[in-house]
């Protein structure tokens, strides 16, 4: 009797201890797949960020009033690559309407004329659904076989079927990951200076439509590169800027210089941070001053998180 009780606890101890120990792995398991849903999504997101950063679309369409030159500042290109990756040979010649790719591989649609399609399908129909096919062959069972084949109807939008295949494939996108320095750690090492010295008359104002920092000065003051890179623009092409110099820095980031009197460099010279670029002036300009821009991916952002801008 009493062993017969003993084994029965030592049974019931036995089944308790199977229950808490399977109690205890379930969590750990629980917790492993929660982990690694966690590790997946933040990956994802990593991933996903450096492709957001970069605004810019694959292929603007040319308004009225637009130019090459204006093209290129506002987006963050040199206008000599534009013009070479889309094949114009005069960068002073653009027609409105006219699609001009911003990125390699990005393709510009080209529209076919309307009246070719109805055309097309006009010709193409009654071969599908009424022309019957003429073989000749020698006779034999294996040849009566052959012209029973060839005399089958075709099944319609087969031939459509077989055009698109045709049709090459258009090239890939670049995304907006393209021309991203971000990814390349340039954005962190880049070093800025002050472009002048003087005093500071129009602040940066996006809700007004100030796209940089007026510097105010000496007639011929020098004028110094803010940050190394190679000098993109040199010119009075640009209504409002008077003789301008662009510089772009890297794939993020480029520089203007407005209103000089003087300009020291020319297109494609490659530039140090510090170098004397060009002379303060007043070209198209109420006074002395440099108008200065700092732009990412072409966009205008404030000088002041680059530069220790001071009011006097």
């Amino acid at each position: 009797m009493k062993l017969s009780r003993f084994c029965t606890l030592l049974l019931a101890a036995a089944i308790l201890a199977g229950c808490s120990s399977g109690g205890h792995r379930a969590p750990v398991v629980e917790r492993g797949e929660v982990a690694k849903k966690s590790a997946v999504a933040v990956g994802a997101a990593r991933d996903k960020t450096p492709h957001e950063k970069d605004w810019r679309p694959e292929v603007y369409v040319v308004q009225k009033g637009d130019t090459l030159f204006g093209i290129a500042f506002n987006y963050g290109f040199d206008y000599r690559e534009l013009a070479q990756l889309n094949g114009i040979q005069d960068p002073n010649v653009i027609q409105v309407g006219q699609q001009i790719r911003l990125f390699p591989g990005s393709a510009a649609p080209v529209a076919q004329p309307a009246e070719s399609k109805p055309a097309e399908s006009k010709a193409a129909e009654p071969l599908v659904k009424e022309q019957p096919k003429l073989v000749k062959y020698a006779y034999s069972e294996a040849a009566m076989a052959q012209i029973e084949k060839a005399q089958e109807p075709v099944k319609p939008g087969a031939a459509a079927v077989a055009r698109a295949e045709d049709k090459p494939k258009p090239e890939a996108k670049p995304g907006a990951a393209t021309g991203n320095a971000a990814d390349d750690g340039e954005e962190d090492t880049l070093e800025w200076s002050m472009p002048t010295q003087g005093k500071l008359i129009g602040e940066f104002s996006e809700s007004a439509n100030r796209k940089g920092v007026d510097i105010t000065g000496k007639l011929g003051q020098p004028v110094i590169a803010s940050a190394p890179g190679k000098v993109v623009y040199s010119g009075s092409g640009l209504r409002g800027y008077g003789k301008l110099v662009i510089i772009k820095h890297n794939k993020t980031y480029i520089s203007a210089y407005a209103h000089n009197d003087q300009v020291l460099v020319k297109e494609g010279q490659s530039v140090s941070r510090g170098q004397k670029i060009a002379e303060m002036g007043n070209t198209d300009a109420d006074q002395v001053k440099l108008h200065f821009e700092v732009r990412r991916f072409g966009k205008p952002v404030d000088p002041a998180k680059y530069l220790p801008l001071g009011k006097s």
